[in-house]
């Protein structure tokens, strides 16, 4: 079980764009943020990773200078996303494998439909702080109940302004 606080699991991923998004060599000012994603079979997940797109400079200017989409989707998948999505800002890492999907707490599913993986992870949304502890997680086991990132960004804006500290540490 992921607990703020400790150490977040290790996470090493290939991106679409070449080389590796690996989160111990990850040197933001205040947080890592990494969104898994179901896939490009997944309309909501189009509009969530889509809009965390659009939000790239404002998570920058708040020191989220280190994001991250990824999901278990094959290299050709993931590239259809980022050209299917318009993705030009966030990195997309893909081939995450159930370890790593089940490391994060992430609810696994299985294919119910055509067009989908055998499985794949539903959504999570993790902010990591530069020492690689867990600040936050957010998990979901479906498509929906996502936090919306304006809130994402107005929470972190918050947090580095007040220094609150992780909570859900015991």
């Amino acid at each position: 079980m992921l607990k703020t606080r400790r150490p977040a699991p290790e996470l090493d991923v290939p991106l679409t764009t070449g080389g590796r998004w690996v989160l111990a060599d990850q040197r933001p000012s205040t947080f890592s943020l990494v969104v898994f994603y179901r896939g490009v079979h997944c309309p909501m997940c189009r509009a969530h990773i889509t809009e965390l797109d659009t939000h790239a400079d404002k998570l920058a200017e708040l020191g989220v200078t280190s994001v991250l989409a990824v999901s278990g989707d094959d290299r050709d998948r993931a590239e259809r996303a980022v050209e299917e999505w318009g993705i030009t800002r966030v990195p997309i890492g893909y081939d995450l494998g159930r370890d790593a999907m089940r490391a994060w707490d992430l609810p696994v599913s299985k294919a119910i439909k055509e067009g989908q993986p055998n499985e794949f992870s539903e959504p999570g949304l993790f902010l990591v702080r530069p020492d690689t502890t867990l600040y936050a997680a957010v998990q979901t086991s479906m498509p929906f109940l996502r936090p919306h990132l304006d809130e994402v960004v107005d929470t972190i804006r918050w947090i580095n302004e007040n220094d609150y500290p992780a909570r859900g540490e015991l």
